[in-house]
């Protein structure tokens, strides 16, 4: 019978060979090379969970007694932003959970009554329930686009609950008074894929090309990024769950008032339409090739009251650093543990 100390070194021991073979082939190249182009082992939601409102699939990487790493990706990506990130940190000793968020990849709702709610309260809710459900007192939460915003929130309302963060465009707590509020025409071009899924052409574009629309965003949030049609298919599988059009037309639908929340969270809605502060130790992060719309670091600074840093990524860095960024995105969630 293997010792506790075996258990887990079996444990960690894939993911510390897939790391070392990434770092050996990295230091092996002439050149630094795309991310994409970089043979990358898939990220496997092989674990489900009843938590809430879901039954949550996931990926659960490294030992089991290790400091726990929360990685949240967003839309319209999957949990393979991060299938070079985990195994890293599985390498230092992390036990990192990647879950696919409601209408993605694995994940279902345990019943056809609910609401296929995509509002921000509901998504951070999500976490919670995840952490509830896997005996998570505590944890590291990283994400960028939907899962930063979900991760802010959960360290704004739980700060108990969330020992660091690591946030790509740093505060995105918003609310519908302020989705409300016009903008200067420049910015309004950027949010068109908004205003077209407020109208039943754009609902109905979206389920017919799901994949031809993903990968729009993916160029024009990332217009640096050459990804192949390989890593694109790998994550464009998730938006095949059956619940992912109505999660993210709902989304965008409620962030201009165009559709109803659920009683449930509206208390929690009303405290984050105040901007409340993060306090826990925080580091954002900013590509310098963002082309997604996201504010300015200096409008949001004064945020986050707690130990914090904020560190642009060079290099034609877009919206999904975890995967075009992987090694400075391994740096940040490290270092803010230790923050």
């Amino acid at each position: 019978m293997p010792t506790n100390a075996l258990r887990a070194a079996a444990r960690l021991t894939p993911w510390l060979l897939a790391a070392q073979w990434f770092l050996a082939g990295a230091a092996q190249a002439a050149a630094p090379a795309p991310a994409a182009a970089t043979p990358v082992a898939p990220l496997v939601a092989d674990r489900h969970i009843d938590a809430g409102d879901l039954n949550v699939g996931y990926a659960d990487l490294g030992p089991a007694d290790g400091e726990v790493v929360i990685l949240l990706h967003g839309w319209p990506y999957d949990i393979n932003s991060y299938a070079q990130v985990a195994p890293q940190l599985a390498a230092r000793g992390y036990r990192v959970i990647v879950p696919h968020l409601r209408g993605y990849g694995s994940t279902r709702f345990r019943s056809a009554d609910t609401p296929r709610n995509g509002e921000p309260a509901a998504l951070a809710t999500d976490v919670i329930a995840l952490m509830d459900a896997l005996k998570i007192e505590r944890a590291t939460l990283a994400g960028y686009d939907w899962g930063a915003r979900s991760a802010a929130i959960v360290a704004a309302q739980w700060p108990q609950r969330v020992k660091a963060l690591v946030s790509v465009s740093g505060y995105l707590i918003g609310s519908q008074q302020a989705s409300r509020k016009p903008l200067a025409p420049a910015a309004e071009l950027q949010w068109w894929y908004q205003f077209y899924f407020a109208t039943d052409r754009g609902r109905d574009g979206y389920a017919q090309y799901t994949h031809d629309f993903a990968k729009q965003i993916w160029r024009l949030a990332s217009p640096q990024w050459k990804f192949d049609d390989a890593t694109f298919a790998r994550s464009a599988a998730a938006l095949d769950n059956p619940d992912h059009v109505a999660i993210t037309i709902h989304n965008y639908r409620w962030r201009l008032g165009l559709a109803e929340g659920e009683a449930k969270y509206a208390a929690l809605e009303q405290r984050l339409a105040q901007a409340p502060s993060i306090g826990v130790p925080t580091i954002t992060l900013e590509g310098d090739a963002n082309g997604a719309p996201h504010p300015l670091p200096e409008t949001y600074a004064a945020k986050f009251t707690g130990k914090y840093e904020h560190r642009l990524l060079r290099g034609g860095i877009g919206h999904n650093p975890p995967q075009e960024a992987p090694q400075a995105f391994v740096q940040a969630v490290v270092d803010a543990t230790r923050l």
